[in-house]
């Protein structure tokens, strides 16, 4: 382990997905589900800077409403960091939070991987990618991907990955008033388990859907209701276990247009595809 010359890291991007769709094939009998789906980031996101400390103490600066800090995610991650590989350093780590809880964006996993991709650079740890997406998926299913670092068909729990190149494009993404827990939705009695699994050439031409969204949107009418309004403009579909729902858009021009009439209680972001994630150079 090399002797850390940075002492600091700010601004350190952790963008959003979206799941473009999100099908359930199965459950593996330690109740874990089988998925397909296309991930795709976003250039929007929480930010969040890291600042070496000498010791080995990992600190959350400031709240973050709901989540206590020893489990919060980014916390987690630090000391998952530190326990596989040795370091002795710590860190005192600021999260600006833009993405909404509960949405369905990867808020908090892409936050768990930025920061091992920041202190694997910070903390000279010096772990490949491989290494930081099999301890990611120790923190959650999501969080591989966003390590993995572009866009991407996901199998398994949502760990097996392979590229996709995707056109750019906008879109837009529109948030009910509501908080959607994980593990709500792939409890319910109701979910499909069995659809047919598909190859990753036929994507495109497949008609493909959110098998979750029936049920979030059964839990949680203000789902349905973003849905209905946002398809007024474009095909509308639910990305994740919700509660947040999207739309791809023709220009920014329209997708603006889209987001300034949105009304209240809803509340709609504009968001361009981002080909690579901004800290995919850091890691081999």
């Amino acid at each position: 382990m090399d002797t850390p010359t940075l002492t600091r890291l700010d601004h350190c991007p952790a963008p959003a997905k979206l799941n473009l769709f999100l099908h359930v094939i199965g459950r593996r009998a330690d109740g874990y589900h089988l998925l397909q789906t296309a991930f795709r980031l976003l250039d929007w996101g929480d930010s969040l800077s890291f600042a070496l400390r000498g010791d080995s103490e990992v600190h959350r600066l400031g709240d973050v409403p709901g989540v206590p800090e020893d489990q919060d995610l980014v916390v987690r991650a630090a000391r998952l960091l530190q326990q596989a590989s040795g370091c002795r350093l710590g860190a005192d780590i600021a999260i600006d939070k833009q993405l909404p809880m509960g949405g369905g964006l990867g808020g908090g996993s892409s936050d768990a991987a930025t920061t091992l991709i920041a202190l694997n650079r910070l903390w000279h740890t010096g772990l490949n990618r491989a290494a930081l997406a099999a301890l990611g998926l120790q923190l959650g299913a999501d969080v591989p991907f966003f390590i993995f670092g572009s866009d991407a068909f996901a199998e398994g729990v949502g760990e097996k990955l392979q590229a996709l190149t995707l056109p750019p494009t906008w879109y837009v993404i529109v948030a009910p008033p509501v908080t959607v827990p994980t593990a709500e939705i792939f409890a319910a009695k109701d979910l499909t388990r069995d659809t047919e699994p598909m190859k990753i050439t036929d994507f495109a031409a497949s008609t493909t859907r959110n098998d979750l969204q029936s049920v979030a949107c059964s839990r949680y009418p203000e789902i349905g209701a973003a849905i209905d309004w946002l398809a007024q403009y474009a095909p509308a579909r639910m990305t994740g276990s919700g509660a947040c729902v999207f739309a791809e858009l023709a220009s920014e021009m329209e997708a603006n247009d889209v987001v300034q009439s949105c009304p209240a209680p809803l509340r709609a972001w504009k968001a361009k595809s981002l080909a690579q994630h901004p800290l995919s150079g850091w890691i081999d």
